[in-house]
């Protein structure tokens, strides 16, 4: 047997004024897609916004239903929207942020797993990683450089190919 470990490196910041404006502008419109949040059951707003490198921004929020499968992430309809209005633009960064009706969420909020499989799909269809930049409420900043961070050992559509 032999013992392995994963080592996860990201950049932490204490506040907003520290960020570079690109990434503070992308943070910002993440926190106006909260508008856009439909969160009725879980009371949990997320905002998500992309920049492509067309410079385009494209905003998404996290879309509730009864049927609790038949809702999306606010990652994945930005990336989504994203991808459908600009095929041929490559995904430089995503922002990610959240609010919570009843308590202060002071945590940097991080994709769910199905969101991390899109962005890994997504970094592996352009060939390139995505900058994530991820925030609560309040309280610091995390920025990764790729999704492999969130996602170590991911899935890879290599592993759906057989050879005999």
């Amino acid at each position: 047997m032999k013992k392995k470990e994963i080592i996860i490196k990201y950049d932490e910041y204490e506040k907003d004024d520290l960020l570079t404006s690109e990434d503070l502008e992308l943070l910002n419109e993440a926190r106006n897609a909260l508008k856009g949040s439909y969160a009725p059951y879980s009371n949990f707003h997320v905002g998500a916004a992309v920049l492509l490198d067309n410079g385009k921004i494209i905003r998404g929020s996290n879309q509730e239903n009864a049927a609790f499968p038949s809702g999306l992430c606010a990652e994945r309809v930005a990336l989504f929207h994203a991808k459908s209005e600009f095929p041929d633009a490559e995904v430089k960064s995503l922002a990610i942020t959240a609010s919570a009706d009843h308590f202060n969420n002071n945590e940097p909020v991080t994709p769910c797993g199905s969101c991390r499989q899109v962005i890994a799909e997504t970094e592996k269809r352009q060939s390139n990683r995505i900058r994530i930049i991820m925030k609560g409420d309040s309280g610091i900043i995390r920025i990764l450089n790729g999704i492999e961070g969130l996602l170590p050992m991911m899935f890879h559509e290599e592993l759906l190919k057989k050879n005999k």
